[in-house]
Parts: structure tokens; C-alpha cells; sequence
């Protein structure tokens, strides 16, 4: 019962934790005249791919790269039909950014990248070297997306706002620092309800570790949506993907290499796949994410992670 009611605070404090973050950039936007694609797609989805950095440099560190890799392989899922599935059940969410299509295609070579590089069974230092080139070349590119913006006054449909730029600092670092604690606070508890049902070690693997270091995501596109911030919504989801793989697994393997499970190269890197290529017709044809396509997203998770659990050892 009180890991119920830890469960629950916890929630709540995530809550807060992602609207005091999500206020706080949407200032920041503002004020800077940074277009919200590109806060969602650096300052939200650095500070929400948190938990996942602490996860996988201590699995990696501990020798268990299964647990390292799996952590970001479940949250990038998470992340796109997850996500970008939820808050659209709130509010549409708009892919017509600019600049969603080149994040998105940097994103879907991201995942390539690093599929091709697993196929040898392991992530070596070079292969995490490789991964972080191409997040510096990431950040790089927003930066003069930024730039871009300034120059040409793309500060798009941002509404007016009353915090100053020290506030918006900040609530955006305060979210930043509070939604890994309170996305702790519910896994733990989580998993700690999950064992007393007997559930086994593999099914809390998949579904409440892996959702539950995509909660800080989630937490700030469900709050994203709810003050209409749609891009923020699509950036942080493009974002958290692409920080995960090439600076979360890039800084990991550096650390250390991994082993990549052959279990990974049967399932879970292509379910990862599959669920980033499902953005495409919304991208291709600037289709806004609607309730029943929210809906759809939120059921394939749904078969994806049935697949996983049903299907271990393919």
C-alpha cells in the first residue's frame, strides 16, 4: 500500500515537475525568439533523456550492456508511440515545423546507424565515438537553426507570456533538475508493486523500466498539448530519440563497449525501427497527429511491447 502511495506522489510531482519545464521554455522561446521545435529538440529533450543517461552509464559501467541498450531501444519506442500518442489524444499534435522533416531524417539515420553497428554483436569505443560526431554535428545544426530564426524572426505562433528570462532559466532548469527524481520515485515503486504481483523480471524490463525513463517525455508532451505547444511536443519526441542514441549510447560505449543480446537483433532494434517509419506518412503529407491517429500509435505500442514479452527468444 505505501508503495501505491508513492507511486502516486510521484506521478503528481511529474506532473508539476514537467509543467514548471514546459512554461519555462516556452518563455525561453519567446524571449530569445527560438522557434519551440528547437527548444523541444535541445533544452526539453536534454534534461527529459536524463533518466536514461543515468540508466545506461550504470549498466554499461556494471557490465550489463543488455539492460544499457534496452533502456534506450524501449524508451525510443516509447518516446514516438508513446509520446507523441498520448498528447494527441488532447490536443492535434502539428508536424508542420520547421524543420521537423530534417530532425526527423536525422533521427531515422540515427536509428539506422546504430542498427548497423549492432549487427556485429557489440558497440566498440569507436562505434561510440562515431555516435557522438554526429551529436555534435546535431547540436551544431541547431544552432544555426536557431540563428536562422533570430535573423528571420521565425518565432512561430509562440502566445505572450509574463515571465522574465532569469524566470524562465529558472523554471526550466528547476523542471530539468525534478523530473528524474520524480520519474525514480514512480519506477521504483512501480516495479516494487510489479514484484509483489509476480510479475516477471523480463515484462518490468520492457514495460515499467523502459516507459518509466520516458516519463519525463511524456510528462512534458501530455503538458505540451495541454497549452498547445504541439511543436515543443514533436521536438522533444524527435529529440529525446536522437540524444539517446548518439550521445546516451555514444557516451556509454566510449566508456565502455557493450555486448549487444542476440535476442536484440531479432526483435526489439527493428520494432525501434518500425515505430520511427510510422511518422513518415504524417511527415510526408504534413498530416497533424489526430485523436484516432494518438489512438493507433498508442495501440501499436501496445503490440510492439506485446511482441517483446510474447516473443523473447525469437
Amino acid at each position: 500500500m505505501l508503495s501505491f502511495f508513492f507511486l502516486i506522489v510521484g506521478l503528481v510531482l511529474l506532473m508539476i515537475a514537467a509543467d514548471i519545464l514546459v512554461r519555462g521554455c516556452v518563455a525561453l522561446a519567446e524571449r530569445l525568439h527560438v522557434p519551440p521545435l528547437v527548444i523541444g529538440l535541445t533544452v526539453v529533450a536534454f534534461g527529459t533523456s536524463a533518466p536514461e543517461l543515468v540508466v545506461s552509464l550504470q549498466a554499461g559501467l556494471a557490465g550489463s550492456g543488455g539492460i544499457a541498450i534496452g533502456n534506450v531501444v524501449g524508451s525510443n519506442i516509447a518516446n514516438i508511440l508513446l509520446v507523441l500518442g498520448l498528447p494527441s489524444l488532447i490536443c492535434a499534435t502539428s508536424v508542420q515545423a520547421t524543420g521537423a522533416k530534417r530532425n526527423f531524417a536525422v533521427m531515422l539515420a540515427a536509428t539506422v546507424l546504430f542498427i548497423v553497428q549492432c549487427l556485429d554483436g557489440r558497440l566498440t569505443r569507436l562505434d561510440g565515438l562515431v555516435l557522438l560526431f554526429f551529436f555534435l554535428m546535431f547540436f551544431v545544426m541547431q544552432f544555426q537553426a536557431t540563428r536562422r530564426a533570430r535573423r528571420d524572426r521565425e518565432a512561430l505562433d509562440i502566445p505572450e507570456v509574463s515571465l522574465s528570462v532569469p524566470l524562465a532559466i529558472v523554471f526550466s532548469i528547476g523542471g530539468i533538475l525534478a523530473l528524474p527524481f520524480a520519474a525514480k520515485l514512480v519506477v521504483d515503486n512501480a516495479i516494487q508493486m510489479a514484484q509483489l504481483l509476480g510479475l516477471s523480471e523480463t515484462v518490468i524490463g520492457v514495460t515499467i523500466v523502459a516507459v518509466g525513463t520516458s516519463l519525463p517525455e511524456l510528462a512534458a508532451g501530455l503538458m505540451s498539448a495541454w497549452r498547445g505547444q504541439s511543436a515543443m511536443t514533436l521536438g522533444n519526441a524527435i529529440g529525446s530519440n536522437v540524444f539517446n542514441i548518439l550521445f546516451i549510447l555514444g557516451l556509454t560505449a566510449t566508456a565502455v563497449p557493450l555486448t549487444v543480446p542476440p535476442d536484440f537483433l531479432h526483435y526489439e532494434l527493428w520494432a525501434m525501427l518500425a515505430a520511427a517509419l510510422v511518422l513518415i506518412p504524417f511527415l510526408g503529407l504534413r498530416l497533424p497527429i489526430g485523436r484516432l491517429a494518438g489512438f493507433a500509435l498508442v495501440l501499436i505500442y501496445g503490440g510492439l511491447i506485446w511482441g517483446t514479452v510474447a516473443l523473447p527468444s525469437i
